[in-house]
C-alpha cells in the first residue's frame, strides 16, 4: 500500500515534513566525482570532452570541432514522423505565444525631487541548453528552452544532448531545428555542462545553462554556477493532486502515475478530505500499474516515495500544499477557482478534471521546467524572464543633486567611506 498520513491528526506538519526529507534518488560520490570531471574539462578542454563521450557513449568526437559524422541534425530530422513533426509545430506556436506575453516593458519616470529613475531589460548574449539525448525522445524539452530564449532575443543558443553510439531521437533533431538551432554538439553529463561553462575546442563559453538532466548534471550545474547563471537544480519529477467526491479515480491514478514513471525517484501524492476517493484512486493506480509499460519505475516510485494525505477540509488542503510546495500541483475539484488564492507555493497549478498536468508538459504553452524538491517556496518557473536582464537607470539634474545630495554625504561618512562622500561633496565645495 501507499504511504497513508493522517493530517487531520495533531502534528501532521513534522510527520509530512520528515516525508518530504526522506532521501530521493541519491547518487554516491557524486559531488566528488563531478568535481574532478569538471577540473579534467577545464584542464584538457576538448580532449576530456571527447574522452568521456567515448566512455559513456561510445562516440568518437573531434576534440576540436566536437563533432561526429555520425551524428547531422538535418539527416535525423528526416526521420521524424509528419503526424509528431505537426504535433511539435503545434507545441511550439502555443509555447511561443505564451511567452511573448511574459515581455516585460522599459519604464522611466520623473520623481518629486527631479531626478530620473528607470529600468531596461536587455537579453543575454548566451546560452547553453542542455536535453535529454540518446534514444529517449524528450522534443518538448527543447522546445520549453528554446523557444523562449528565442522570443527574449538571445543572440547565441547552444544546445547539448548526448547522442550513443551517434543514435538521437528523430524528434529532438526535428524539434532543435524547429526552435532555430544552428550550433549542436552531441555530448551529455557533467562533461557537458563544463564545457557549456568553461569552454572546450571550439564550443566557447555561455553567460547561462539552463535544461533539465539527470544528478549528474544538476550536480555540475551546482558547481558551475557563478561563473555562469543557471535555471535551476532540479531534483526528481513531483506532482501533488488535491481531489475531492467529483473526481474521477481513473483520471488521478492516471496523473499520479504521469510522474510515477518518469523516475524511481519521482514522487506523486494525493491530498483529498474522503476516504473513499482515497481508497478508490489507490485501487485505480495498482490497476494501471499492472498495465503500464513503465510499471516497473512507476511502481518503485509510488511504493517508495508516494503518498495519500487525508485532510479535514479543503481549508487544510491548500495549507498542506503549501507546505508541500510541489512542482505540479492539480486541484481535481468541484470549484479550483475558490481554493486557487489559498495556494501560495507550486510550480505550476493545473485547475479542473480537464486540465492534466501531461497538458502543461506539451501543448498548454506554459512552461514545463519548473522548481522542484519544495523549491517553489522561493523560485518560479523557467520563463521570458531567465533570458533578460533589468538594468537600473538613473538620471539627476543640477536639481535633483541639491536634493540628494546633502542625505548621501551623510550616509558616506557614516560607512566610513570617505571617497564616497568626496564624491559627493566635490560636486557641492563641501569638505
Amino acid at each position: 500500500m501507499a504511504r497513508r498520513i493522517d493530517a487531520r491528526k495533531p502534528g501532521y506538519v513534522a510527520t509530512i515534513t520528515a516525508f518530504l526529507n526522506e532521501p530521493r534518488g541519491a547518487v554516491p560520490d557524486l559531488v566528488d566525482t563531478v568535481r574532478d570531471m569538471i577540473a579534467d574539462v577545464r584542464g584538457s578542454g576538448g580532449e576530456a570532452v571527447a574522452r568521456y563521450t567515448a566512455k559513456f557513449d561510445e562516440l568518437v568526437l573531434d576534440p576540436t570541432l566536437l563533432q561526429s559524422d555520425n551524428v547531422d541534425l538535418y539527416r535525423l530530422a528526416s526521420a521524424c514522423p509528419d503526424d509528431l513533426k505537426a504535433a511539435i509545430d503545434f507545441a511550439a506556436e502555443r509555447i511561443a505565444a505564451y511567452h511573448e506575453k511574459q515581455r516585460p516593458e522599459d519604464h522611466q519616470f520623473t520623481d518629486a525631487a527631479g531626478v530620473q529613475l528607470g529600468w531596461r531589460w536587455t537579453a543575454l548574449d548566451s546560452v547553453g541548453v542542455y536535453v535529454p539525448g540518446g534514444l529517449a525522445s524528450y522534443p518538448s524539452s527543447v522546445l520549453m528552452n528554446v523557444v523562449p530564449a528565442k522570443i527574449a532575443g538571445v543572440e547565441r543558443i547552444v544546445m547539448v544532448a548526448p547522442a550513443p553510439k551517434g543514435q538521437l531521437a528523430p524528434a529532438v533533431a526535428y524539434a532543435a531545428l524547429k526552435a532555430g538551432i544552428d550550433e549542436y554538439y552531441p555530448i551529455g553529463g557533467a562533461q557537458a555542462v563544463a564545457a557549456l561553462a568553461f569552454g572546450a575546442g571550439r564550443l566557447t563559453p555561455v553567460d547561462k545553462i539552463v535544461g533539465p538532466g539527470n544528478a549528474y548534471v544538476a550536480e555540475a550545474k551546482r558547481q558551475v554556477f557563478g561563473t555562469v547563471g543557471i535555471d535551476t537544480i532540479a531534483g526528481p519529477s513531483e506532482i501533488l493532486v488535491i481531489a475531492d467526491e467529483t473526481a474521477n479515480a481513473d483520471w488521478i491514478a492516471a496523473d499520479l502515475l504521469s510522474q510515477s514513471e518518469h523516475d524511481a525517484s519521482s514522487q506523486s501524492i494525493l491530498i483529498t478530505e474522503s476516504e473513499s476517493v482515497a481508497a478508490a484512486v489507490e485501487a485505480a493506480v495498482g490497476a494501471q500499474l499492472e498495465t503500464l509499460s513503465t510499471g516497473a519505475r512507476a511502481s518503485s516510485a509510488w511504493f517508495d516515495h508516494g503518498g495519500i494525505i487525508l485532510v479535514s477540509d479543503m481549508d487544510q488542503a491548500a495549507d498542506v500544499a503549501n507546505l508541500i510546495a510541489a512542482e505540479h500541483l492539480e486541484l481535481a475539484i468541484a470549484d479550483p477557482e475558490a481554493l486557487l488564492p489559498r495556494i501560495k507555493h507550486a510550480g505550476a497549478v493545473f485547475l479542473g478534471h480537464h486540465t492534466p498536468e501531461a497538458l502543461g508538459d506539451y501543448v498548454t504553452g506554459s512552461n514545463h521546467v519548473l522548481p522542484t524538491s519544495r523549491a517553489a517556496r522561493f523560485s518560479s518557473g523557467l520563463g521570458l524572464n531567465d533570458f533578460l536582464k533589468r538594468m537600473s537607470v538613473q538620471k539627476a539634474s543640477p536639481e535633483g543633486f541639491s536634493a540628494l545630495a546633502p542625505a548621501a554625504l551623510t550616509l558616506a561618512k557614516a560607512e566610513g567611506l570617505p571617497a564616497h562622500a568626496r564624491s559627493v561633496s566635490i560636486r557641492t565645495n563641501e569638505s
